[in-house]
Formats: C-alpha cells, structure tokens, sequence
C-alpha cells in the first residue's frame, strides 16, 4: 500500500517511494505480461519476430538495446540503470560471453527475486538509485536505461550519473517513450492521457526528446542518435488490452483479489495506449551517445 502518513519534502521525494511501493507490490504481476520478466514493451520487425507472442518481440527489444552499445570481444561491464527483475541482462549475458553486468533497482523485492533469476550467472543486481550511485566514476563500457528513466521525469541527474560512470568511448543507450511537445502544448485529450499515465504509474513526468538530445550534448556525449520506433512498437503496445482482460480472468478464476498496485498497472497500461494513439505528442525513442 502507499504511505500516506509521511510528511514529503518534495513532490520528487514522495514519487520514489510511490514508485518503490508500486514495484515492491506489482512486479510478480509482469509474469503474465511476460514469462522473461520483461517489463516493456517490445520492437517488431516482419518476418523476424512473431506479432502474437510478446516475448518474441519484448527480447527483441532487448537486442536492439544491446546492438545500440557496439559491444566488441573484450572484457564489458554493463550497467542497467532500472533493472526491473534483470531480464535485460539476463539476455545480454546470453548474447555476449565477455560480459559482467549490474543492474540497479529501489525495489528489495526485484533485488531478491532478480537475483534469484540470475544465480549461476555473470551478473547481480544492487539496491541503487541511478540518480546517484556508488559506483566510481569511469567504471563501466556499457550503460542503458529501458524505460526506467522516466519514473524520475528524465531528470538531467540520470543523464549526467550516466555520464560519470560510464568510461571515455562508453555507450548510453536509453528506450522509452517521450513528449514531442511541452506538456503545456497537448490537446486536451493527450493531456487527460499524460496525467493519468503518470499517475497510475508513478511516473514524475516525461520529457521531450528534443530536451534529452540537448543535455546529453551539454554533458559531453558525442554521436548522438534520437530514432523514432514508435511504429515498431506498436504491435506489443496492441497486446495491453488483451494482457489486461486475460490477467483480470486469470485473478476471478483462481479467486484471487487484485491488489491496488496491481489496478493502478493495469490503468497504467490502458493509458499507456490511449497516450500512443496521440500520435502528434506522443513517441517512442531509442537514444544512443557515446562518452567522449
């Protein structure tokens, strides 16, 4: 449940521990989105990846992630900034022989159970938040952040930590889904949307790719690439609505009572696909930089 009887000193503060909350409560809920645990969405390509499975496109996402990083044949430390139960990495530990990879959750309960998922594997995930890690700087070859950035708004501190603990020549990739307008400039229909997305999934806020672009060359990344994918996307953000009434049945079948966090993700998922249809100020983006 949310604590609701802490004073928060900022709005910022109390979206944290909402977000941990939600994350603690709701994370077993993704196996039926996912049996991987992947907790995105996926990337579509004809005749590659099979539209009616969403792990078939859910990891293919992942590949797209990984191939962005250049990953050559030496020894690579790779950090995922929001891990979720560490099904990136658990993919790219089986795509890449040569590399060890962390990931960084707030949530104890995917630090435990991700943990479990990973045993016997070159990787482990901590209990860190990305804005501001322990990590020395100039640690790691590779970062990415799938769709996890945005429960803290995009904040610049993501961007700029990246920057810091990445080598010189690292790569930062970044999948999610941005404004292409201030949020000032929505219809009102992309409005209702944006809001209650943030809502019900504990987002602080989403920013433009435009300003992304801009602060990752302010920080000093060079090579930048914004690519729009929103279009092959689509096709697993086409499953929310059917993911949502299987796992409602699969709930009254089994007489199981769906927890609130649980409702507030299925809401989450449903705007997340109103919002997708506002094609002119809603887009999904995967940004690639290079640390110089």
């Amino acid at each position: 449940m949310k604590v609701q009887s802490i004073t928060y000193t900022t709005d910022s503060e109390q979206n944290k521990i909402e977000m941990v909350d939600f994350y603690n409560e709701a994370t077993e809920d993704y196996e039926f989105w996912s049996n991987d645990y992947n907790m995105h969405f996926g990337y579509f390509i004809p005749f590659k990846t099979n539209p009616f499975k969403r792990d078939s496109m859910l990891n293919e996402m992942n590949s797209q992630v990984l191939k962005r990083l250049h990953i050559g044949k030496s020894k690579t430390r790779l950090v995922d900034m929001g891990c979720g139960m560490g099904a990136t990495m658990r993919h790219a530990l089986k795509q890449y022989k040569n590399i060890i990879a962390y990931g960084i959750t707030l949530s104890d309960f995917q630090v435990k159970q991700g943990n479990e998922l990973l045993k016997g594997k070159n990787g482990i995930i901590l209990k860190e938040n990305y804005n501001h890690t322990s990590f020395q700087s100039n640690t790691f070859n590779s970062a990415v952040a799938i769709e996890s950035l945005c429960h803290s708004g995009h904040d610049y501190k993501s961007l700029k930590e990246a920057y810091r603990i990445l080598k010189p020549g690292g790569r930062f990739v970044i999948a999610d889904a941005f404004l292409k307008k201030d949020q000032s400039k929505l219809c009102r229909g992309g409005k209702y949307a944006y809001k209650k997305l943030c809502s019900h999934w504990s987002l602080e806020k989403l920013e433009t790719h435009g300003y992304i672009r801009e602060k990752l060359e302010a920080l000093g990344f060079i090579d930048i690439k914004v690519e729009n994918v929103s279009f092959k996307v689509a096709p697993s953000v086409l499953h929310v609505p059917f993911a949502i009434t299987g796992f409602i049945l699969k709930k009254l079948f089994n007489f199981k009572r769906l927890k609130q966090e649980s409702f507030h993700n299925l809401k989450g998922s449903f705007y997340a696909l109103l919002s997708g249809l506002h094609m002119r100020s809603f887009g999904y983006y995967i940004i690639s930089a290079t640390k110089s």
